[in-house]
């Protein structure tokens, strides 16, 4: 994958009307703003409380009647890839987790939409997070270490030529195992890695064919990442330059600033701030509200939270934090901002359009059209 690459991501929420219309429409904008992927994210619940989803504080409520009625992404994928007669997008997860899913059953999804659509599915894969797993039974205490072993199993099986697999793995043990999928005219989707940790980024670079990460960071902490995901392919005996360096952004953008000022003022959007660690916090003069050590979007359980304490805790939220974190601004503004990550060593860039947070509809639909500009920009950096 030569040049500047940009793939678009939707939340994948249930519509008011017809279920996937919201999905069909943001697929549909992608393909006509010429992006070279589209993306859906692999929840059972948001990263937003459900207190704080009332029209008062945004009016994509009108809309999507609740945020956590996420549909399953890799059966929408599988009808989103009849939605492209010319074949021309590649269609990734963003990122499924190795927790509540076997591997062998995302191996076996991913293998069969990379055959589906003719060699262009993308594995977009991490530990997952805290809400998505914790709560429906999932053991949260060695996220990292599962993720290893659920690496070693995907390759294991999509490397056995249909020959029985035996593997011993204290989360995934393989006996007799069959996989007999096969790959599209010799080639398995590209597994993307979302990392941040010094042993994630390990890991990434042992078995990732993209760095992926996904949760708030500064494009000089992606650049940092980015040499030890690079040094632990190489000490694998992997080329390390075929490691595509990608990285997932939320947009907040408008058609002037002040418009742009105003949707990052929103509850829903300032949530997003808390998706930063306390190590975050500090660096803008303000503790954590949920408390010292805290990791971030990986630990944050927003659904049981009341309306009184999410405000509360918005309050906290620096706004300096926020502009940090997202891509924000008029189009040029953004795009300013991408060449920064660029620079810093991003090839691709996923992004997601976060206007539809904020309080008012109008200029959340509003927000579609400088979006699209961004996008079409982005191509050109």
């Amino acid at each position: 994958m030569g040049g500047f690459r940009v793939g678009v991501t939707d939340f994948n929420l249930v519509s008011q009307s017809i279920p996937e219309s919201g999905t069909l429409a943001g697929y549909q904008a992608a393909y006509a703003n010429s992006a070279d992927s589209f993306w859906l994210v692999d929840h059972l619940n948001g990263l937003f409380p459900r207190s704080l989803w009332q029209a008062k504080y945004c009016g994509t409520t009108e809309l999507v009647p609740t945020l956590d009625a996420y549909m399953e992404p890799w059966t929408m994928l599988g009808h989103l890839a009849a939605q492209d007669p010319a074949d021309r997008m590649f269609l990734g997860v963003g990122v499924t987790d190795t927790g509540r899913r076997h591997p062998a059953v995302t191996a076996q999804a991913a293998a069969t939409l990379h055959l589906l659509t003719r060699g262009r599915a993308i594995l977009g894969i991490g530990p997952g997070e805290r809400e998505g797993n914790e709560p429906y039974g999932v053991d949260w205490s060695k996220p990292v270490a599962r993720f290893e072993e659920a690496m070693a199993t995907i390759r294991a099986l999509w490397d056995a030529g249909g020959q029985l697999v035996n593997r011993d793995s204290p989360f995934f043990p393989l006996r007799n195992a069959l996989f007999d999928l096969p790959p599209h005219q010799g080639r398995w989707p590209e597994i993307w890695i979302g990392a941040h940790s010094p042993r994630m980024l390990r890991a990434a670079g042992r078995y990732g064919d993209g760095y992926f990460p996904g949760f708030p960071h500064r494009p000089e902490d992606y650049a940092r990442r980015l040499e030890v995901v690079r040094s632990a392919a190489s000490d694998a005996g992997r080329d390390p330059m075929s490691i595509t360096p990608a990285v997932w952004l939320t947009v907040v953008t408008g058609e002037d600033r002040d418009d742009v000022d105003e949707a990052l003022d929103s509850e829903m959007i300032k949530f997003w701030g808390l998706s930063a660690s306390d190590t975050e916090f500090r660096r803008h003069g303000a503790e954590h509200p949920l408390g010292e050590g805290f990791s971030g979007a990986q630990d944050l359980l927003p659904f049981t939270m009341d309306e009184p304490t999410a405000l509360s805790h918005l309050a906290t939220v620096p706004p300096t934090l926020l502009r940090e974190i997202t891509l924000n601004g008029t189009p040029g503004e953004v795009i300013e901002q991408a060449a920064h990550w660029r620079d810093c060593g991003v090839r691709y860039m996923v992004v997601v359009n976060g206007g539809f947070l904020q309080r008012s509809l109008r200029k959340g639909l509003m927000s579609v059209r400088p979006f699209g500009n961004i996008v079409r920009r982005l191509k050109k950096l």
